[in-house]
């Protein structure tokens, strides 16, 4: 069912090209049905020149908005050949109509989207992502500045961090109230900080107020057990009581020992 309704909306556009309406008519595919709308002067003038595989392949990637189709899906959905397909996209992107963005989860796979959007952050990987790559670099800086205003302020809530970190103008990049979520629970499961639930004041039926401070049993770098030597000895299995390598013998269990 599907194909024939794309068979005859590929030979409707045909024959408006051939007699030139397509500079004044948009059609294009709502469901299974072909829909006729008139086309202002600039839009006429932006598609002018494109056949109708052109537009089928344009129609199907402004569907998809900011999240963008692959050239797989795009076959689908047209039901065009794979080298009509790829001839639409270089027509389109040469006109500057369309362009292929690459994706955080397969960076080898390119989903092209119309060329004036900003890719959604599905696609782009969000704030923690540099041209699809993990910025593990930023991360740290905000998570020093979230952990640096903490600390000063002995408790805040998420929004008090948030609010902080962008007044900070440590970054340009708007980060989002789940984002500095990531960010302290991160700080949380290091150590650093501690969630803190708290009454709201202005009702008892509100929600509790979620806080972090400093965390009072904070987690030690180094310690008696993170540093014993024996796990990385090279001799540990000739090691033995009253042997010639021997617990009492180790230059590295005594400095262990008065650790």
């Amino acid at each position: 069912m599907i194909d024939d309704v794309v068979s005859r909306f590929r030979h409707m556009l045909t024959r408006l090209n051939s007699v030139g309406w397509q500079q004044k008519l948009q059609v294009f595919m709502q469901g299974e049905s072909i829909v006729y709308r008139e086309q202002d002067t600039e839009a006429a003038a932006k598609f002018k020149g494109l056949t109708s595989e052109d537009m089928l392949v344009y129609q199907a990637i402004q569907q998809a908005a900011n999240t963008g189709i692959w050239t797989a899906d795009l076959k689908k959905r047209t039901n065009l050949q794979q080298l009509q397909v790829n001839k639409a996209l270089k027509n389109l992107e040469s006109r500057s109509l369309v362009k292929p963005v690459k994706t955080v989860s397969n960076k080898n796979r390119k989903v092209y989207m119309l060329f004036e959007l900003d890719p959604s952050r599905e696609v782009t990987g969000g704030a923690w992502y540099t041209e699809q790559d993990y910025d593990a670099e930023f991360v740290d800086v905000v998570k020093q500045q979230c952990l640096h205003f903490i600390l000063k302020q002995g408790l805040a809530s998420l929004e008090d961090v948030a609010e902080s970190v962008r007044k900070s103008g440590i970054t340009q990049v708007e980060l989002r109230l789940e984002e500095f979520k990531q960010i302290l629970d991160t700080l949380v499961l290091d150590g650093d900080i501690e969630e803190v639930v708290g009454g709201a004041p202005s009702s008892s039926h509100a929600p509790e107020t979620v806080c972090y401070r400093a965390s009072r049993s904070r987690i030690p770098e180094t310690s008696a057990l993170t540093s014993v030597p024996c796990g990385i000895c090279p001799v540990l299995r000739e090691c033995r009581p009253d042997g010639l390598i021997s617990p009492q013998t180790c230059i590295y269990f005594k400095d262990w020992l008065t650790f």
